[in-house]
């Protein structure tokens, strides 16, 4: 009888916890979407105007950042029934790949995809909102984007070029370099005669490597002749299809350099505001759509464009004390760019505060990696 109480007692209290959420705990909900409030008082109507449109980008149809692209185009088209038609065009087929930027801020066409850190010239900032070494990964970069404020960041300074930025693509971590010498420490990297662009070739050049920016297109040459001994483009998917695993032997890893590859895509501000209230909002939804796409779509690409690679070549990976000196160089650089620069500093600082700031949950979750049982028994647990 006494259990049958405490269990009848136990149940009352379920449902009254149930019915009244306040009594499950001490302190009010944690958390709030801004969004719902807006959601809740719609003041506006469908329109029926219908917008064709013009997107241009660095990218040919032979990469997969030309179907990310793609893709946010087909969303729109899918949720808007068709009302907003944005027709892509690769690079070359309206404007060369690098002035995309140009033509979208000039009205040539009213859209464009990208990787921010093409437009490095213009700003040194760009290069933060695309990838920025040792820094956020695709995880980061979603929160920090979306939650710590770099979404309004990244708003100004394409603002300040008559255009309207969302992010577009998040591509995860890319892999290092493909390489004909075996590289793990330090010392293996000096006079390394190796291809990359952006931050990541100042540093190496710092660790005393020599560095060249080549185009994608001229680096299996390149490695096939001799000219470079190693080189990165880009993730496990898009690099596989370049074959550059037919001429090398090695694959440094990890990919330090890109953490996270972030893309972005970026409207005329007189077109984006001419577009009425609902055509906006499936833009915006669309873009996050793909950026949620996207990112699981390459990463399943790469776990088997990887498993292809390691048939070929050995995948090496730099030791411990090598990856410390490479992150130490790499402060020492970022700071000097923080120096120079205002907006690098403004951006960069932002990106540090979250990381920081998000390092406690990084520590208390580790451990739970999602290994293959037998690779976490056997004392593997993080990734």
């Amino acid at each position: 009888m006494k259990r049958f109480l405490s269990l009848a007692t136990a149940l009352v209290l379920v449902l009254v916890i149930g019915l009244n959420p306040s009594m499950a705990g001490k302190r009010e909900k944690f958390g709030v979407d801004e969004r719902h409030e807006i959601a809740k008082r719609i003041k506006f109507e469908p329109s029926d105007k219908k917008f064709r449109w013009k997107m241009v980008m660095p990218w040919s149809k032979g990469l997969l950042f030309y179907d990310i692209a793609v893709h946010f185009c087909d969303s729109v088209r899918l949720a808007s029934a068709g009302r907003l038609d944005i027709k892509p065009y690769s690079a070359g087929e309206l404007v060369p790949a690098m002035q995309t930027f140009d033509a979208v801020a000039q009205g040539t066409a009213e859209v464009g995809h990208d990787w921010p850190g093409y437009w490095k010239g213009k700003n040194e900032a760009f290069v933060a909102f695309g990838s920025v070494p040792f820094g956020l990964d695709g995880e980061g970069y979603n929160i920090w984007l979306y939650e710590k404020g770099g979404l309004q960041l990244m708003q100004e300074l394409y603002g300040r070029y008559g255009l309207y930025a969302l992010p577009c693509g998040q591509l995860g971590q890319e892999m290092g370099l493909f390489s004909n010498k075996r590289a793990e420490k330090m010392e293996d990297f000096k006079g390394l005669r190796i291809r990359t662009v952006g931050w990541y070739m100042d540093i190496l050049n710092m660790l005393g490597a020599s560095v060249s920016p080549l185009p994608g297109g001229e680096v299996y040459l390149a490695l096939e002749r001799g000219v470079i001994d190693a080189a990165e483009f880009s993730s496990p998917a898009i690099n596989y299809p370049m074959g550059f695993d037919e001429i090398t032997r090695y694959a440094i890893q990890p990919g330090v350099h890109q953490p996270g590859i972030q893309c972005a895509v970026f409207f005329n501000k007189k077109a984006w505001d001419s577009l009425p209230e609902d055509l906006k909002w499936i833009v915006d939804i669309a873009a996050k759509e793909t950026q949620l796409w996207a990112y699981n779509w390459i990463n399943s690409l790469n776990a088997e464009a990887i498993r292809r690679f390691k048939e070929k070549i050995e995948i090496v990976k730099m030791d411990k004390e090598a990856l410390i000196s490479f992150r130490k160089t790499t402060k020492e650089y970022l700071d000097s760019l923080k120096e120079k620069y205002p907006d690098v500093k403004k951006v960069l600082e932002s990106q540090e505060a979250f990381i920081k700031e998000f390092a406690d949950w990084r520590d208390a979750r580790s451990g739970a990696t999602p290994w293959p049982y037998d690779v976490y028994v056997s004392g593997r647990v993080t990734e």
